[in-house]
């Protein structure tokens, strides 16, 4: 079996795009993947298409020679763009394999060890109030056990610091209130503070409704300030999105700066990295529960590697049932009470809806530029 081509397909699912690559082989097998579109989506494509140059013609099972072909002859140790190519190409390839087998990707990784994959979604609201209502319409609707909120307030960039801190504490209060003490919920500042102190104040504002975890409360340059926050912080920590393969989880490993790890499946490296990644965190007694905001090709790729991976805990998961993102696939994961199935068909256990990616623009995307009161940049 040999790899013949590499297609990339953008699938629009908000304002942004999901990247979708797919590799067609010799014996007529395809594989699907998911790559991360950091934000210069035409970047991703154009280094998947650069890629393939140098893939095509190869047996698409040697996952791991691929994997190092592409990651080693780069040269220069990839950044987000790279990372993002290697990640959906190494989705693709896993597939493959499992589809040629005859098996779903999660037996070839030493079968499951667990039957259902539980999972949270972000619950939004301008107000305390509106995120509570938000909250108890999820929980209701779906069955989730657990949520995931921002605990800054719309225009937080305008407000003082003190007002923020005081908003942060009561917007969660308030979805406490709703749910009950039963449902979990995660705090995602989204990487907005730049003082470890100040994170530190946010952190106490919130512990006394509990959170599950502080998500990226910090940017990721800096892994001393991510420890020295981790060790004096009254709720758990977790981070990781922003890293990339299992080098980049070393350090922050190593200084104990997290709880719970949140490496992107579609960034970090792919499955194969993704695996090394979980590897370590357990032989640091670490959780993983992999950051997920995009399409559902990337929800199944996480499924799979959520059933056989023990130091998993949860993944973060938008719900598919609505469009457009029920039309990307013919049949998305099934969710069940708060809980995803996990699939049994060969592969991934999806199929592409092609009908409705073929010919969709790769549209140019960014995060909402934002700017402090005196007109400096302020971080997203």
């Amino acid at each position: 079996m040999k790899i013949t081509s590499v297609e990339t397909f953008a699938a629009p699912i908000t304002s942004r795009d999901v990247l979708i690559v797919r590799i067609n082989t010799s014996e007529g097998i395809s594989g699907i993947g998911e790559a991360y579109p950091v934000g210069p989506n035409r970047a991703v494509a154009a280094a998947i298409d650069d890629f393939a140059d140098w893939i095509v013609g190869k047996d698409p099972r040697d996952i791991n020679a691929i994997w190092y072909h592409m990651y080693v002859h780069s040269r220069f140790p990839g950044g987000s763009v790279i990372n993002a190519a290697i990640s959906g190409i190494d989705h693709a390839l896993w597939d493959i394999s499992g589809k040629a087998a005859g098996q779903p990707v999660y037996r070839m990784l030493g079968g499951k060890c667990r039957d259902r994959i539980r999972v949270y979604q972000g619950c939004g609201g301008a107000t305390p109030e509106d995120c509570a209502e938000n909250a108890k319409t999820l929980v209701a609707k779906y069955g989730y056990t657990a949520l995931k909120m921002a605990p800054h307030p719309p225009n937080a960039s305008q407000m003082s610091w003190n007002a923020v801190v005081a908003a942060a504490g009561e917007r969660i209060a308030a979805v406490r209130e709703a749910v009950g003490p039963d449902v979990d919920i995660g705090l995602d500042p989204h990487a907005k503070i730049f003082e470890p102190a100040r994170a530190l104040e946010m952190a106490a504002a919130v512990a006394p409704s509990q959170p599950f975890f502080f998500e990226e409360p910090l940017r990721p340059e800096n892994i001393d300030a991510m420890a020295w926050f981790a060790q004096k912080s009254p709720v758990a920590v977790a981070t990781g999105e922003m890293l990339y393969t299992s080098f980049g989880f070393r350090e922050l490993l190593e200084k104990q700066a997290a709880t719970i790890i949140q490496p992107d499946i579609c960034v970090c490296g792919g499955l194969t990295e993704m695996r090394k990644i979980a590897a370590l965190a357990e032989a640091h007694y670490v959780k993983v529960a992999p950051h997920n905001p995009l399409g559902p090709v990337a929800t199944a790729v996480n499924v799979h590697f959520a059933a056989a991976t023990h130091n998993f805990i949860i993944l973060e998961y938008h719900a598919d049932d609505e469009s457009p993102r029920k039309d990307i696939l013919d049949e998305p994961v099934k969710l069940n009470d708060g809980y995803l199935e996990i699939p049994e068909k060969p592969g991934w256990g999806i199929e592409l809806n092609e009908d409705y990616v073929r010919g969709q623009p790769i549209r140019s995307w960014h995060r909402p530029f934002d700017v402090g009161p005196d007109g400096s940049a302020a971080f997203i």
